[in-house]
């Protein structure tokens, strides 16, 4: 039976060029019935351009060009704009860097009426890291136990952005009022998803490196992150939902 969902499928870009040349393809093999939103800011490498020329035979695939590098939290509060105002029943966030493999998109979409929010997570059983480092299991590790003791969220990733969302509990949130430019945006989310009530659960996936480029998350963003939720976890949870 086909799914008669709306799907929107976000990648937030900057620089990602080579790896939508091979993610878009295999996210069309994957879920033909996804839209696909690309939030490109301003890449110099031409990703935005590329996208453009895909959009001119593609009626599944949409575009947000911003002017600069304004950081993944407006990005991503842009997205779900998007897929509010257009009314779409699910939207799934991903990387473009293939450190989300599509293949686990089918597993996102078949928990997505269990549970208003499905994370793809590496830390429960099944999921896992590949090749990343140390130093980068530490820092991932430290965040999401930073988060749940500041935010008092019961999830185990809450740092990764490979999620799905209902679109209709998202429409619940002003994200206009979201504090986070950068990475913490991701623990952020789930703090003013659970003040609005939503439900999680999770599914397991393997993290694996980036294909091309350069990873963008340092020492100094975790930390910037750590702030950021702290001064969220005091500021109420009423300033958290739409008033």
């Amino acid at each position: 039976m086909p799914d008669v969902r709306r799907v929107l499928i976000m990648i937030c870009t900057y620089n990602e060029r080579e790896n939508l040349e091979q993610l878009i393809p295999a996210i069309r093999k994957l879920v033909p019935h996804a839209d696909v939103l690309v939030i490109d800011d301003n890449s110099p490498d031409g990703t935005g351009k590329y996208v453009e020329e895909l959009r001119r035979n593609d009626t599944q695939l949409h575009a947000i060009h911003r002017p600069g590098k304004l950081g993944l939290g407006t990005a991503t509060t842009a997205g779900f704009q998007f897929a509010i105002d257009r009314q779409y029943d699910l939207l799934i966030n991903m990387d473009a860097d293939f450190s989300h493999p599509p293949r686990y998109l089918p597993d996102l979409l078949a928990k997505a009426d269990t549970a208003d929010v499905v994370i793809a997570s590496r830390y429960v059983p099944g999921g896992g890291m590949e090749g990343a480092g140390a130093a980068r299991q530490v820092m991932s590790k430290s965040l999401n136990f930073y988060a749940r003791t500041v935010l008092g969220l019961s999830t185990l990733d809450n740092s990764g952005s490979f999620r799905c969302y209902q679109v209709n509990r998202l429409a619940q949130v002003d994200w206009s009022r979201a504090r986070a430019t950068g990475y913490a945006i991701e623990e952020e989310i789930l703090y003013r998803l659970k003040c609005a009530g939503a439900t999680f659960t999770e599914v397991p996936f393997t993290y694996e490196e980036r294909r091309f480029g350069h990873t963008k998350l340092e020492w100094k963003e975790a930390f910037a992150a750590g702030w950021v939720l702290l001064k969220l976890r005091f500021s109420g949870k009423n300033e958290a939902i739409r008033s």
